[in-house]
């Protein structure tokens, strides 16, 4: 049996589904502009709270069924106004994400290269289970995680070929020193390094970073870049299911915060950056993101969905009050 096609609509016929569906379109040029800058699809994910909730429930991924139909009083502004919120949002995300990334990865390449200046390539400064240990299943049965990861870092060399220091490296020495090398590596390929490190050298890491133990901050970045791809992607970030889910650490006021919503990843954030950079505005500069959070009239979404939690600002980790 032939599958069905979705059939294609004007940028008119959208705003007239929408209209039928109960939106109020308060200004159609600006919404018309809107839906052919950012496309209808995107935008869906930003009206979907907006969307009536029905009694019944999707068994299999354990939410209500909503249906086609907008909650009484829902505006095209105020899906604009989430999506300028989310985007805001994400641009600070990155913009702390950014200085995580380059502060760990010359962390691991000062750390590794006094003991081997090719680290990255030598197994034995590696753990077993990661330089060792194949994998049993999966595309890349047969390898070892560390194998995997030389495959990523090969890939980066030669799309950095051209590159002058790559090229200088590659003419006059044996190989490319790990202090080097990071400057080609991507937050994936140093979060999945760093877990492949032996214990003491990721414990020494982490405990600068205040982190419980390596094997919490190995995991703290592996969530971190599961964040930094939703942003990189220009995803929804506000009120996103966390897959990649770090562990709660038992500091003080922190055991209130669910881990599945984004705001727990940007206390992480914030954590980091008090390390790297203690004089950084950040957390006031989020502080006024969090304010600018929409409030339309008919209450279809609540900045709790981002996780926040009373009394937040208070906390000595955001150094707000």
């Amino acid at each position: 049996m032939p599958r069905q096609q979705k059939p294609w609509i004007s940028l008119g016929q959208q705003l007239e589904l929408l209209t039928d569906r109960g939106m109020t379109i308060d200004e159609p040029e600006i919404a018309r502009s809107y839906l052919e800058k950012l496309g209808y699809y995107r935008l869906s994910g930003y009206w979907y709270p907006f969307r009536k909730i029905s009694t019944h429930f999707n068994q299999e991924l354990d939410i209500p069924i909503r249906y086609d139909e907008f909650i009484n009083g829902s505006h095209f502004r105020d899906i604009v106004d989430l999506y300028i919120f989310d985007k805001r949002l994400r641009l600070h995300a990155l913009d702390a994400l950014e200085r995580i990334e380059m502060a760990v990865r010359v962390g691991i390449a000062h750390l590794l290269g006094e003991i081997d200046c090719y680290a990255h390539e030598n197994p034995k400064c590696l753990h077993g289970r990661f330089s060792k240990q194949a994998k049993k299943k999966g595309p890349a049965k047969g390898k070892t995680e560390h194998q995997v990861w030389l495959e990523k870092y090969e890939r980066a060399i030669w799309r950095a070929r051209r590159e002058p220091f790559i090229e200088h490296y590659k003419k006059n020495y044996e190989g490319i020193p790990i202090w080097v090398a990071i400057e080609v590596w991507d937050f994936g390929m140093m979060s999945m390094l760093y877990s492949g490190m032996k214990v003491q050298h990721q414990d020494k890491i982490a405990e600068k970073y205040g982190a419980p133990s390596g094997h919490d901050f190995s995991k703290w970045l592996r969530s971190l870049n599961f964040i930094r791809n939703v942003c990189a992607h220009h995803s929804r970030l506000w009120n996103i299911n966390v897959l990649e889910r770090a562990p709660v650490p038992h500091y003080e006021h922190w055991q209130k915060i669910n881990n599945s919503r984004p705001f727990f990843y940007f206390c992480l954030m914030q954590k980091l950056l008090a390390v790297i950079s203690p004089n950084s505005t950040w957390n006031k500069r989020f502080d006024t993101i969090v304010e600018s959070f929409p409030e339309p009239e008919n209450n279809a979404i609540k900045i709790s969905e981002f996780g926040v939690v009373d009394n937040w600002e208070s906390w000595p980790v955001w150094g707000l009050k």
